[in-house]
């Protein structure tokens, strides 16, 4: 285990939700926690015509656009140009949609959005929501309660210290923001990379599994404010945190109870 020390110091200084997969995030001063993650979170994708999720991976320019909440769905930006899309109802027509090797239904969003999201990407796609009735569970191999999961890649909640992100950047040409990252969870007051060594925490009221590091891919190294490539990031992480062929940073969490966060909340390691 970790070493402790100043573990009561621990608190929660971020929330962040990212209400479109890939797209803009939005932060919270508090956020209620259920069955998919943060309320919020990742319940909207883009795909392309053949049902695939679209992400920055492949198109830097998703970071772009701004997300909103407006109470019956979202509002999307970039630029001079916006759309407020109605969460869609029971009769949307449903699309089956692929997430990895997830295959599950959503629901479409309609041709308005389609176009929209289409003609600032420059290629054919649809926007979909995930609705209550679809169950994408968590891989089996770290979850063994039946946890389930948005549109996230395969965690309901990612965990990065301050102090990680400090100890990359003392390494860095210049630093980057948390924002690479996309985190749902930022804590401050323990040592760099502490959290590797977690296995169950405690932030305010709720309990958390600490399931696994976050494999790293090519989002990092886009800058979210200008969609542009830096090539240090990625490269300054693979000589100090490559393990097994793959980068890591951060921890996915899962928990079998839903519950609530706020800014501020202590966070304490129980394992």
């Amino acid at each position: 285990m970790s070493d402790l020390r100043g573990e009561q110091a621990m608190q929660l200084s971020e929330i962040n939700i990212y209400p479109v997969k890939s797209c803009a995030g939005i932060s919270l001063s508090a956020v209620d926690i259920d069955r998919f993650g943060p309320v919020g979170d990742r319940r909207w994708m883009v795909v392309g015509e053949g049902g695939g999720f679209v992400s920055q991976r492949e198109t830097p320019a998703m970071a772009l656009i701004q997300v909103a909440q407006t109470g019956s769905g979202i509002r999307l930006a970039q630029g001079d140009s916006s759309i407020d899309i109605e969460e869609p109802g029971g009769n949307a027509p449903v699309r089956q949609v692929r997430i990895w090797e997830d295959r599950v239904a959503a629901r479409d969003a309609g041709d308005e959005a389609a176009a929209w999201v289409s003609a600032y990407l420059g290629a054919a796609c649809r926007l979909v929501f995930m609705p209550e009735e679809t169950v994408r569970r968590v891989d089996g191999a770290w979850a063994s309660a039946g946890e389930t999961v948005g549109f996230a890649d395969g965690f309901p909640l990612l965990l990065i210290s301050r102090a990680s992100l400090d100890g990359l950047n003392a390494r860095l040409p210049e630093p980057v923001p948390m924002n690479r990252f996309r985190p749902n969870l930022v804590v401050t007051g323990c040592e760099p990379f502490a959290e590797d060594g977690w296995r169950r925490i405690r932030i305010g009221s709720m309990a958390f599994d600490v399931a696994k590091p976050c494999a790293r891919c090519v989002v990092p190294s886009i800058v979210q404010e200008t969609a542009a490539r830096d090539p240090h990031i990625n490269r300054t992480l693979a000589a100090f945190r490559r393990r097994d062929g793959q980068i890591f940073f951060g921890q996915n969490l899962l928990y079998q109870d839903t519950g609530s966060l706020n800014l501020g909340d202590a966070v304490e390691v129980l394992a």
